[in-house]
């Protein structure tokens, strides 16, 4: 089909204003404050970090970047009041482990997290420490899942709530090692904690943060951290993996944004995340929440948040877990 001249040049034309007004838009990106939403309490891990990016990104956009604690329903609140957003780059939200856990563990969800939101960048992985109460007589992983095995029924393991990042990493450790226990879920992480460190639990994999007073004064002992790399918080403490070839449960942090949210704007965001990711400073504070920097482009973040639920997806479903 040939079209008129005309109406070519037409064409031509709006395609050029388009581009132009996407261009202008990008250019005097942000006009006005851009609000992270963190589906989580004030002083939590998520919290933290998103308040560190929000700092470092005022000072590089030019405007403030305030963050607003909307947690609930285990971050499912937040989370779609985020992605329900306008997707004009104004309203940007901390992603967690708790939103590909969640995609399987609700089986009706008001939102779709990977279909609603657009990935802008990662901040952070961080390891979950396998720690053990000290009457339990085992100080490497080897020995904890020979001790398992020969008293069934006998260990329990804690977690911070049903379907939590630390009752799957329980799991999957369940699945990979052959042991059998029995979980016992507490209402949050403090909870959990306390009952390790009072002998209600035998194992729990807490936050790194966490637990290290307790590692120190001996009331606890850390046997492993959960990500595929040692952490440089705890660099002498063995990985999981390295006696459970395959074992990885990392924590993450990353910001997220509507979708159909500017690729422009989302360029933008990811070159400043990623600029705060590059800053010694940064990274030493990141360090000092237990984590290490985790910069990405928007499509490689995508793929991990994808390929994160998918792994998820196969525990919660093997273990029968459902939301309560």
């Amino acid at each position: 089909m040939r079209f008129p001249r005309r109406a070519v040049l037409r064409m031509a034309a709006a395609a050029a204003l388009a581009g132009a007004a996407r261009s202008a838009g990008a250019q005097t990106y942000p006009a006005r404050p851009v609000l992270i939403i963190v589906p989580a309490t004030p002083g939590s891990g998520g919290d933290v970090t998103a308040r560190l990016m929000a700092q470092w990104l005022s000072e590089r956009l030019g405007r403030a970047v305030v963050v607003e604690n909307r947690s609930g329903a285990s971050t499912n609140i937040g989370t779609e009041l985020a992605l329900r957003a306008a997707p004009d780059g104004y309203t940007l939200l901390l992603a967690s482990p708790a939103n590909t856990i969640n995609t399987t563990l609700y089986d009706k969800l008001n939102f779709d997290f990977l279909r609603d939101m657009a990935p802008v960048a990662s901040i952070l992985r961080a390891p979950e420490v396998m720690e053990v109460n000290p009457a339990v007589p085992a100080r490497t992983v080897p020995e904890f899942i020979a001790y398992a095995k020969a008293n069934p029924g006998k260990v329990n393991f804690g977690s911070s709530g049903v379907g939590s990042a630390s009752h799957v990493a329980g799991e999957l450790f369940k699945s990979m090692s052959g042991i059998d226990w029995l979980h016992v879920p507490y209402r949050g992480p403090s909870q959990a904690q306390t009952g390790v460190v009072a002998g209600q639990v035998q194992v729990y994999f807490g936050p790194v943060s966490a637990a290290m007073p307790f590692v120190r004064q001996g009331q606890l002992r850390a046997l492993a951290v959960t990500t595929g790399q040692r952490s440089e918080a705890l660099p002498d403490v063995p990985t999981v993996g390295e006696s459970v070839p395959g074992y990885e449960a990392s924590g993450w942090f990353g910001l997220g944004a509507p979708k159909k949210t500017p690729a422009d704007i989302v360029a933008r965001l990811n070159r400043e995340v990623n600029g705060a990711l590059a800053d010694p400073k940064v990274r030493a504070q990141l360090r000092d929440l237990g984590g290490t920097a985790f910069a990405s482009t928007p499509a490689e973040f995508g793929r991990f948040l994808a390929d994160d639920t998918a792994k998820w997806a196969k525990v919660i479903r093997a273990a029968g877990i459902t939301a309560q």
